[in-house]
């Protein structure tokens, strides 16, 4: 199967019901040599494209990963930006805010993280939670101290959208560009995973009562990505949502979409002008002229 970027991605303006979207659909490799074979190829084209989008230094890229417990994410991020050189690249874990983080407004504590021109940023989580854990337990929003007037449960999620929605625009105009993934799992598929967690020794680290107690608002959950996936998908900062039940091909449509967005961009190498020029043929003659060091 062919992967094409387009059949992933939310477009503006959509209504999603996350359960028409499949989390499970025909792999990309026929074996799992070929699935080994197809990444390295992709992750090598990564690698080649990170070179080039460092050099050009016109660009930056965010990748934004959300997704439920034991998704992937770590395991997709991991893989997929393997070959990638680390100067170029950086990623950030949100975990619950700080008291220093919760003095500012929701956006200021990842707005310090933002990629420079030339890199790679990755959230794994990001201001999202914003809208997804917060709303699920909205009495984590009414800890946050806002002013009284300001906590109105009605309005302050389509607000946080459009907050969320000018940032993006501002990011693109100024050059960023935003890829976000919500890797979807299904519910029976996270069942398992857990129990793997438990019964592998090398994985009980992973497990938590916490995901447990998050796993019963299960619906809910769903509930707040499908109105956050349909508030806040728009053409300058899209969402795909990646089937992620079998992770090898869920690595494989991420590291597509990556690649696709990249090629978009027609970065080419700094051009060299005739000043430039002689300036290195000065300096090649120069270093011509050294006597070699036979020591």
């Amino acid at each position: 199967m062919k992967i094409k970027s387009k059949d992933y991605q939310v477009q503006e303006g959509d209504k999603v019901n996350l359960k028409k979207w499949p989390t499970l659909v025909e792999p990309a490799y026929k074996s799992k040599k070929k699935y080994h074979k197809k990444l390295k190829k992709q992750v090598e084209e990564l690698s080649e494209l990170q070179r080039l989008h460092y050099a050009s230094n016109r660009y930056s890229l965010l990748l934004i990963f959300q997704a439920m417990d034991a998704a992937g994410k770590d395991g997709a991020i991991r893989n997929v930006m393997s070959g990638v050189n680390p100067q170029g690249c950086q990623v950030f874990s949100f975990k619950h805010p700080s008291a220093t983080e919760l003095d500012h407004d929701f956006l200021w504590r990842t707005t310090q993280s933002l990629p420079e021109r030339g890199r790679i940023g990755i959230f794994n989580r990001s201001y999202y939670e914003e809208v997804l854990i917060v709303r699920v337990h909205p009495e984590i929003l009414r800890s946050q101290g806002l002013p009284d007037g300001l906590v109105d449960e009605k309005t302050i999620w389509d607000e946080r959208y459009r907050s969320i929605v000018d940032l993006e625009n501002h990011l693109h105009r100024n050059g960023t560009r935003i890829i976000k993934f919500f890797l979807h799992l299904s519910e029976e598929e996270q069942r398992k995973r857990f129990l793997d967690r438990i019964d592998e020794p090398d994985k009980n680290w992973k497990f938590s009562m916490a995901d447990i107690e998050e796993r019963k608002f299960w619906k809910q959950y769903m509930q707040a990505y499908e109105a956050c996936l349909s508030a806040t998908s728009t053409k300058n900062a899209p969402w795909y949502v990646v089937p992620a039940d079998n992770k090898k091909n869920a690595r494989l449509i991420v590291s597509r979409i990556i690649l696709d967005t990249f090629n978009a961009l027609n970065m080419h190498y700094p051009e060299t002008d005739a000043k430039r020029q002689q300036e290195l043929l000065s300096i090649r003659q120069e270093l011509m002229k050294e006597e070699p060091d036979c020591n």
